[in-house]
């Protein structure tokens, strides 16, 4: 049977985090096309916002819905982070007398005392890349997420990569999409399409690439930084595993030589070095900088396979800022859209939704706080730390708050071909005051500071 998400169940489990909330920017451009900016070189991204002008006043003379005795209001209790390695929440709970893990539960407080608003069932949505098994390689090291060890995750995976200047991820490729975030250093990618075009390009720190499902395609870390380079890989299916990478040296190894030299026309001796296993990541030479592919007849694929995200411009919000970028501007990206968020101390990613895909979040620096919202009462909530993933099943109801006293910044990811969100706050300011008030029972001054357009990251209160 279906289940369908109940407005009072999502107002329960978040009214804490609305309740003074402030409205957002005054004036945003529409997500439906692509603003100007003041860079010419910069690649244009849409932004995450709407067409409607900000909210008015609501008209004085309607009033809100009163409590019920079978109908009681929601508590006041605030339920923000209880930062002590003792779980106990007020009357709640009681000290840990057994062995405990303390490092373990002060990474995760919300998890060890978590807010009296969750309740239910909702599985892990957190995977720290700490936990994942690390293969060592003469050259670098690659580490992985999938659903082996994140089963929610069901419709991406993820690689985290590192590369000494010069070491080679052979050529490979994939049944699935890559698409990748430069960490620290540069990174010289080649490709080959389906139709002979040949690519050769660098990204640096915050800029992508992305292959298609089947291209074959190289990673190295040029010598720009002593110390390589290394970057994020997210592939369009939760099941993806590097175990089921088809790399060139694997394959040759197991293809009888008498039948690789027949296929490049020339004798079995010319072979006789071929390596007998895989390479996977292997020390090499440093590319150029100018490094350009071979003369071709067929010439450079129309769409390039690297996009230097580095370069767009971010829109500011209260809190914080976003830049998204799918298929509009990336436009190769066909299954991977993205935002990168940035929030200040005290504020948060607004109370929002994505109605149809599923978000793999990667956490870059900062300590975050989310609540999953799943319907039927199910809420849970979960803290985050540079280096974790984090996931949310699509229509799921939440937030990302910044708990620290840094600047917080994280990767939102999708599966699809462009980014789409849903704000709780211009919902509201966008529906007949009349029946807001008659959910949520609030005076007509809190519903002005319903925001007609999407706050994205609201700033403190």
């Amino acid at each position: 049977m279906f289940t369908s998400i109940s407005f009072y169940a999502v107002i329960a489990s978040i009214l804490p985090l609305v309740a003074g909330a402030p409205a957002g920017p005054s004036s945003v451009s529409s997500a439906a096309t692509l603003p100007s900016t003041s860079t010419a070189s910069a690649p244009s991204v849409p932004k995450i916002s709407s067409v409607l002008p900000s909210s008015g006043a609501r008209p004085s003379s309607v009033s809100a819905a009163s409590p019920s005795a079978t109908d009681p209001p929601i508590s006041d209790n605030p339920n923000d982070v209880v930062a002590s390695p003792v779980p106990v929440r007020g009357s709640l709970g009681a000290s840990i007398l057994g062995p405990d893990n303390q490092a373990i539960d002060q990474q995760n407080p919300d998890l060890l005392t978590p807010p009296t608003t969750d309740q239910g069932t909702i599985g892990n949505a957190k995977w720290p890349f700490s936990l994942s098994h690390n293969r060592l390689q003469t050259g670098g090291w690659a580490r992985q997420q999938n659903e082996a060890v994140l089963p929610m995750a069901t419709q991406m995976a993820g690689v985290n990569m590192r590369l000494e200047a010069g070491a080679v991820r052979e050529l490979h490729w994939h049944k699935t999409a890559e698409w990748a975030f430069i960490l620290k250093g540069h990174t010289q990618v080649t490709a080959v399409t389906p139709e002979g075009q040949n690519f050769i390009g660098t990204v640096g720190p915050g800029d992508l690439w992305y292959f298609p499902a089947g291209t074959p395609h190289s990673l190295q870390a040029t010598n720009d930084t002593e110390e390589g380079s290394e970057f994020l890989l997210v592939f369009d299916s939760g099941d993806f595993s590097e175990d089921d990478t088809f790399l060139l040296t694997d394959w040759l190894a197991h293809t009888p030589l008498s039948v690789i030299a027949k296929n490049f026309q020339t004798d079995t001796s010319a072979f006789a070095d071929l390596p007998s296993q895989q390479l996977y990541i292997f020390p090499d030479t440093p590319p150029a900088d100018n490094a350009q592919p071979p003369a071709n007849p067929l010439g450079r694929p129309p769409n390039p396979f690297t996009f230097q995200f580095s370069q767009v411009p971010a829109t500011q919000y209260s809190g914080g800022t976003a830049k998204i970028v799918d298929s509009r501007t990336f436009n190769i990206s066909k299954t991977i859209a993205a935002a990168e968020v940035t929030v200040e101390p005290g504020a948060m990613r607004e109370l929002h939704w994505h109605p149809t895909q599923d978000e793999w979040s990667f956490f870059l620096e900062g300590e975050a706080r989310m609540t999953l919202f799943g319907a039927q009462s199910s809420a849970r909530t979960f803290n985050y730390q540079p280096g974790d993933v984090g996931y949310v099943p699509a229509s799921f109801g939440h937030y990302v708050e910044n708990i620290g006293n840094t600047t917080l910044r994280f990767l939102e990811i999708f599966n699809t071909d462009r980014f789409s969100d849903v704000s709780l706050s211009q919902w509201l300011a966008l529906t007949p005051p009349e029946l807001v008030k008659a959910h949520l029972r609030v005076s007509d001054d809190t519903l002005n500071h319903f925001n007609k357009t999407k706050q994205v990251v609201v700033g403190p209160r």
